[in-house]
């Protein structure tokens, strides 16, 4: 086999061959998570290794952040690989994980081009990949293929009304393509898929320039600016802790593989950007004013998610209210604030 050469920390070398791979339940599996420095990968890398697997992280640290990964390195059973997944890679592994994405519109759109490739040409290699070693693979697709819906809330038959060439659509519409490749290898290579649909997440570890709406609200708090809100405020999102995220992902990964998805995974409270950012606000003890701006193109109007599938197959529900969500998350960025020189040095 053909290891990467890149290997940061780790040894590629201790992988045992492939009659040698133990599939048992309950037997610790060899994992492979894309993305995993980023703000969600982290998060379930933490979690595999803290349940007994072996975690393999692959990322290009093109939003993924070394100091999320940090504290991992205590696992002898973690090691990390700088790797681009538009790049085919050749890893023995049990799991898939497919993260790989930068997932705000400032990161996705900054090179649409690449951002079209990652969800795409990375897809279809994580997907090469598991029919070689007949791994089990989950694919993170995104709440974004529904576009600005003309059904609310959201249910996963639903297949969206998105802008097929606006500024948002090198994501929105790489994603969905990205699940076509999922369901036709699973058709014809019986590659055994698992597809999620993430609504809007926050918690510990985002990135204070990530540019969602959650950090960033807090961060302007935090620093005594104007909370920027685009449009009216009027427009709604649902919020989900990470914790119940990961959750998520786990119970999807172990479900019977004929429960393929695609399956939302979202907190089904919704809330308007204004009542949001009046929570901010509100707990960070701000004296912050709002300040509004002119609506991007494409932004949805509403999004919720009908987690009814999740709630059936996985007895799955959000267990995290926001008030609480958010506290954890502003404590999070205000330990950066007080490494002020670190605060805006995401690296």
């Amino acid at each position: 086999m053909h290891y990467m050469k890149n290997v940061l920390s780790g040894n590629l070398d201790k992988f045992v061959e492939k009659d040698k791979v133990l599939r048992v339940p309950g037997i610790p599996k060899r994992i492979l998570v894309t993305g995993g420095a980023g703000f969600l990968g982290s998060h379930l890398c933490e979690l595999l290794l803290e349940a007994g697997h072996e975690v393999i992280c692959a990322d290009n640290f093109s939003t993924g952040l070394r100091r999320n990964i940090e504290p991992l390195k205590r696992f002898d059973r973690f090691s990390l690989v700088a790797h681009d997944i538009v790049q085919p890679i050749d890893l023995e592994v049990d799991e898939i994980y497919n993260l790989a994405c930068p997932a705000s519109p400032p990161h996705y759109q900054a090179d649409p081009i690449h951002t079209t490739k990652t969800c795409v040409l990375g897809s279809l290699n994580m997907l090469e990949l598991a029919a070689r070693y007949g791994a089990r693979i989950l694919q993170a697709s995104t709440s974004e293929v529904y576009g600005d819906p003309q059904v609310h809330p959201q249910v996963e038959s639903y297949w969206g009304n998105v802008n097929p060439f606006g500024p948002r659509s090198c994501y929105d519409e790489g994603k969905r393509c990205a699940e076509t490749l999922f369901f036709d290898f699973h058709k014809a290579h019986q590659v055994a898929i698992k597809v999620v649909r993430i609504f809007n997440t926050y918690g510990p570890r985002m990135r204070p320039d990530d540019g969602r709406v959650v950090s960033n609200f807090i961060v302007q708090a935090l620093k005594g600016e104007d909370i920027t809100i685009y449009g009216d405020g009027s427009q709604t999102r649902s919020f989900c802790f990470v914790d119940d995220l990961i959750d998520g992902f786990i119970r999807v990964m172990a479900s019977p593989a004929s429960l393929t998805g695609p399956i939302n995974l979202g907190n089904p409270g919704e809330f308007t950007i204004g009542e949001l950012a009046e929570q901010v606000i509100e707990l960070t003890g701000s004296r912050s004013k709002i300040a509004y701006r002119p609506l991007p193109v494409d932004d949805p109007r509403q999004r919720r998610p009908d987690i009814s599938l999740a709630e059936r197959e996985l007895g799955w529900r959000p267990e995290v209210e926001l008030a609480a969500g958010l506290v954890r998350t502003i404590d999070h960025f205000e330990v950066l604030l007080t490494q002020s020189d670190e605060f805006m040095e995401v690296a």
